[in-house]
């Protein structure tokens, strides 16, 4: 799957993805700024100016003029924010692929902010925010980014607060994305089956205004863990979700290949060994999965279920058997073959539309990954020996790194303390 990737005279990277036999194209702009980036007083600022961004912008007034010449393109949309990076995408037929260019370029460019439709965002934000405390399998997740990292960026909800989102000014908003939605830190994605004769200069143009200027960082992430480590929600909820996690390392560590086979064998698919473990065997619990999270200077490998209240204690206990197996074990050559062409499958399906591999191509260049083919990748994956899991499990499953997050009816996490040691 080959690519093609320039710079344009005010800084903006932009990649094309073609696709000669697909029937959609899709534009993907995606800017290096999210929750990472924010203080304390503008937690969710991010996320809030992602909402704004379709509230209007000078040729296109309302969020029903943008939403009608959208849907009038049938296409897919939508935005999305998350700790180290903001992104704006449509997908359409192949032949109306300049048409979304324009609308996805106006948006990241000529937004108008207006402070009639923020004040009536906030109602929703507020919302969205409760949606996901509600639901007790997407709370524990915050809970447990809380648990790791405490009061800094990385340990603070992506939507911000209740109070961050009512405080927040237009003026604020503004000079928020001033400071950080520049050509420069920014990249526009085009895949699909394009002209590639026309298509960069259709793309130049379209984003000829993108503004120049330095991008403002973000503070480095602190990590200082000396024993395990227990955070609870409370929800009279039938069934207890609950993340069990280690600090790993960051996006750029070569052994990221490694930790990609780790998580999967543990927890990656139907197979197993977790999966096994607790659905299969133990009848403990509907799902189970496990894997690593990475970011530009801090990591996370993690175990996610859901079980039955009575039994909380009992799959504790039988997840960390497992990750102590894995430490303990090599992978046998026909579980470690299994688990590689699991990968692989799953890497190469999940990249047959426009808009998947238009995210697979931005997500490695805004977070400035070395740009591997899926190919490459793939053969990555193969070379991976049982011996460098068996090292990398040795390394992350210790005692004194543990972190547990529940949401469930326990008043205290004092009693699952003794449980966490490995």
């Amino acid at each position: 799957m080959e690519f093609q990737k320039k710079t344009l005279d005010n800084g903006l990277r932009v990649i094309v993805v073609p696709m000669p036999a697909s029937l959609t194209a899709t534009v993907l702009v995606l800017t290096a700024t999210g929750s990472k980036y924010e203080t304390k007083p503008l937690s969710g600022v991010s996320h809030f100016l992602e909402h704004m961004c379709f509230k209007g912008t000078v040729k296109r007034p309302s969020a029903q003029a943008i939403s009608e010449e959208l849907d009038g393109l049938g296409a897919q949309y939508n935005a999305f924010t998350a700790q180290e990076y903001t992104g704006y995408y449509a997908k359409v037929e192949k032949g109306l692929l300049l048409k979304a260019l324009d609308v996805v370029a106006d948006l990241f460019q000529h937004s108008t902010l207006p402070a009639k439709e923020m004040d009536i965002e906030r109602g929703v934000i507020i919302g969205e925010i409760e949606m996901y405390e509600d639901s007790p399998q997407e709370h524990v997740g915050d809970l447990f980014m809380e648990l790791l990292y405490g009061d800094q960026p990385a340990g603070w909800n992506v939507a911000g607060t209740r109070e961050t989102v009512r405080q927040m000014t237009r003026d604020q908003m503004a000079e928020y994305r001033k400071a950080h939605y520049v050509a420069g830190a920014s990249l526009v994605v085009v895949a699909g089956n394009v002209d590639e004769r026309t298509v960069w200069d259709s793309i130049a143009a379209a984003f000829a205004e993108a503004p120049r200027g330095e991008k403002s960082g973000k503070l480095k992430v602190i990590e200082d863990q000396k024993a395990p480590m227990v955070k609870t929600g409370k929800d009279d909820s039938r069934q207890t979700h609950l993340v069990l996690g280690f600090r790993s390392f960051d996006i750029y560590n070569e052994r990221q290949k490694v930790a990609r086979l780790l998580g999967a064998f543990l927890g990656g698919g139907m197979s197993s060994r977790l999966f096994k473990r607790v659905r299969d065997k133990m009848g403990a619990g509907y799902y189970i999965s496990a894997g690593n999270e990475f970011f530009t200077d801090h990591g996370f490998f993690s175990v996610a279920t859901g079980v039955d209240n009575t039994r909380v204690k009992e799959v504790v206990k039988a997840i960390l058997e497992e990750l102590a197996r894995a430490k303990d074990e090599l992978l046998p050559e026909e579980e470690l073959v299994r688990t590689k062409n699991f990968i692989i499958g799953n890497l190469f399906s999940g990249l047959e539309t426009s808009h998947s591999l238009a995210s697979f191509y931005g997500q490695k260049e805004i977070l400035s990954r070395p740009m591997k083919t899926p190919e490459e990748i793939a053969e990555e994956v193969r070379a991976v020996t049982a011996e460098e899991i068996r090292a990398l499990a040795r390394e992350l499953f210790v005692t004194k790194h543990i972190n547990l997050a529940l949401v469930g009816p326990h008043e205290s996490g004092d009693e699952f303390l003794p449980l966490l040691t490995i």
